[in-house]
């Protein structure tokens, strides 16, 4: 079962139909990103106490960087939001030409990857402008866990983001059949789905998105180079959406010859920037060393 609206959980646990149109994903990405931004706020706080980076700069006074969080947040929020629209719109250029008002006013599709992109571009102009330091590092464990929090609102709202049509005779014994297969009655697309139902992918994302999340923040106090563990936050945010789009439905490109989704196109290239940067930075330190030797 969706509930696009707030509405809707009211009444399903209540009975009661009130009107309170607030969509659902909105909602849990709203929360995401406040968690994002308090995780984060509060990583600059220990990196700034312990002596480990430096003052910002906005409008010329020097101030702490966990300062400016909120209108980071608010920067990188708006871009990505504009992104993820964007690239949404990229990868269906055929709804978009039928109805282009429809396509950018629409309550459902968003690309993870598109607002990703243009948030962090946004993020790295805020950086240079605010001479920010050791922001990515600081920020990638709160990416992962706003995102795995974002996809519960996919979850809930039934906003199209499910998999392939499930295939019952694969699924274990032990897993519950609500993990395996859903119908998403009353998504936010009014689209009926068939039994036995689709791959419930939003909560496979949040699952992996959170067991991510605990590696980047154990790995968070690593002794490598600045942009170490931003390297790795790629990494794992490749990995994980090259996985999940095996069982999920989305638009095929034929790119020289090859046959892709965007969204694996990207998740390639994330993987292999993140691997570039991972083993780079590790190497620096014992390069260092040698050198001093």
């Amino acid at each position: 079962m969706s509930y696009p609206y707030l509405s809707d959980v009211i009444k399903a646990w209540t009975g009661h139909d009130l009107p309170l149109p607030l969509a659902t994903f909105g909602m849990f990405v709203a929360l995401g990103a406040l968690v994002a931004g308090a995780l984060f706020r509060a990583e600059l706080k220990r990196l700034y106490e312990a002596g480990r980076i430096g003052p910002a700069r906005v409008r010329g006074a020097d101030v702490p960087p966990q300062d400016v969080v909120s209108d980071f947040m608010v920067v990188v929020m708006v871009a990505g939001v504009f992104g993820a629209r964007l690239f949404h719109i990229l990868e269906h250029t055929d709804q978009f030409a039928a109805d282009p008002m429809g396509m950018i006013f629409t309550r459902s599709g968003l690309s993870i990857f598109g607002g990703l992109i243009l948030g962090t571009l946004a993020g790295m102009v805020c950086v240079r402008r605010w001479r920010l330091p050791v922001l990515l590092d600081a920020a990638a464990p709160a990416m992962m866990l706003g995102y795995a929090i974002g996809r519960i609102g996919c979850q809930v709202s039934g906003d199209g983001d499910w998999g392939i049509a499930a295939n019952m005779a694969l699924k274990p014994d032990w897993l519950p059949a609500w993990f395996w297969a859903q119908t998403y009655d009353n998504n936010i697309y009014g689209e009926l789905i068939a039994l036995p139902g689709v791959y419930p992918t939003p909560m496979y994302e949040t699952a992996m998105a959170a067991l991510c999340f605990a590696l980047l923040w154990a790995l968070r106090k690593h002794a490598f180079g600045i942009g170490w563990l931003f390297s790795v936050y790629l990494m794992l945010a490749g990995v994980e959406r090259l996985l999940i789009e095996q069982i999920r439905v989305n638009p095929v490109f034929n790119v020289a010859g090859l046959h892709a989704t965007q969204a694996e196109m990207i998740a390639v290239a994330l993987i292999v920037l993140g691997t570039i940067g991972t083993v780079i930075l590790s190497l620096r330190p014992s390069t260092r060393a040698l050198s001093k030797g």
